[in-house]
This record gives structure tokens, C-alpha cells and sequence, in this order.
């Protein structure tokens, strides 16, 4: 019997949906067959597509980087200046925390606090936030250059300290179901101690 043909969207909504699985109730929490039963895919066809459960979790966390990617460009690109394209950019993820009712959080750090067995997943994970630490840096770079952003510490450490803040945040924000964390993180950072 022929094998059935592998459908790029078929895989785009494995993903998809792998994602929001992962979100929900993490990977350990997240079983293959939920996942085919919502996309409407045969059990034995996830391997047209994924040759384990690691390498569906690589591709998630590659699917979830390139959105970070996508949203950092429309909030940057669309901001008169570098401080206002990160505070557009973190302020659609509050938007979208006040949605999910305090939800989700944010699946690089959800992930990286449970799969600390599987080094492909490790790596993705530390790939996917390396991408996204440095469009923050390289936004806090242009900020240094028009004297918006203090240069006295690499953008780098500075964008390392606004996301490692931020998660943080994200956690607290879960904990307590308040958005005051994650604004209180913004305004602490971007507004007072990353001023020149």
C-alpha cells in the first residue's frame, strides 16, 4: 500500500496545534494522539510527517520563534522610534494575556522549565530565545544611538535583563492573575533604569 502523501498544511496545522497543546499542558502534558484527533489526522500518519515526538517539539519550537520574529517586526516597523516599537511589541503580549485570562504564559519558557532531557529541544529552545534576545538588543542598540536607551551597558545585557525580567513577570502574572507585574517590569526597565 503507498504511503499517503505529506501535505505542507497538514504539518503547518500539526504544529499549530502542538503548539497550543504545549501551551495549555506543556509536553509531557500533550499526548500525539489529542493532537491528531484535533487536526483530524490517522494515528499512524504522524510519522508522514515527524519522526518522534522530539523532533514535533523541535518544530514547534521553531513555528513559535518565527512568530516572535513576525511580531517583533510589525510592532518595530511600525513604531516612530526604538522604545515605542518594544513597549507596541510587549504591549500586544499583555493585550493577549488579558485575553487568555491570564493563561498560557509564554511556551520557550514554559518548555524550558520541563524539558531539561532531550538536548535537541534544549537547543531549540536556547535558538529560539537567542533570536528574540537579539531583535530586543538590536532595538536597544538603535535606542543607545539616539540617546533614548543608556549606553553605559551592552544592548545585549540589557535586553538579556528585559527578558529574563519579563518572563519573570509572566510568572508572577500567572501567580497572582494580575497584569500589574508585567507593566510594573516595563516601566521599571524602559522607563527608568534603561534611560540614559
Amino acid at each position: 500500500m503507498a504511503r499517503p502523501r505529506r501535505s505542507a498544511d497538514t504539518r503547518q496545522l500539526l504544529v499549530e496545534e502542538g503548539a497550543a497543546g504545549f501551551l495549555t499542558n506543556g509536553y509531557h502534558g500533550t499526548g500525539i494522539k489529542q493532537i491528531l484527533d484535533k487536526v483530524g489526522v490517522p494515528k499512524g500518519s504522524f510519522y508522514n510527517y515527524f519522526d518522534s515526538k522530539e523532533s514535533f517539539g523541535h518544530a514547534i519550537i521553531e513555528h513559535h520563534s518565527l512568530c516572535v520574529q513576525r511580531n517583533l517586526t510589525e510592532a518595530f516597523d511600525a513604531a516612530p522610534d526604538p522604545v515605542s516599537g518594544l513597549r507596541t511589541f510587549f504591549g500586544r503580549l499583555i493585550d493577549d494575556f488579558a485575553a487568555a485570562e491570564f493563561t498560557g504564559g509564554c511556551l520557550i519558557a514554559n518548555l524550558g522549565g520541563e524539558l531539561e532531557g532531550s538536548e535537541l529541544l534544549r537547543e531549540s529552545l536556547s535558538g529560539a530565545w537567542g533570536a528574540w534576545r537579539d531583535r530586543v538588543a538590536d532595538q536597544l542598540a538603535q535606542g543607545q544611538r539616539l540617546g533614548m536607551i543608556r549606553s553605559d551597558i551592552a544592548a545585549t545585557e540589557l535586553a538579556d535583563m528585559l527578558l529574563e525580567s519579563w518572563e519573570g513577570a509572566v510568572i508572577r502574572m500567572k501567580i497572582d492573575r494580575t497584569l500589574a507585574p508585567l507593566r510594573k517590569c516595563l516601566d521599571r526597565l524602559l522607563g527608568d533604569y534603561f534611560r540614559p
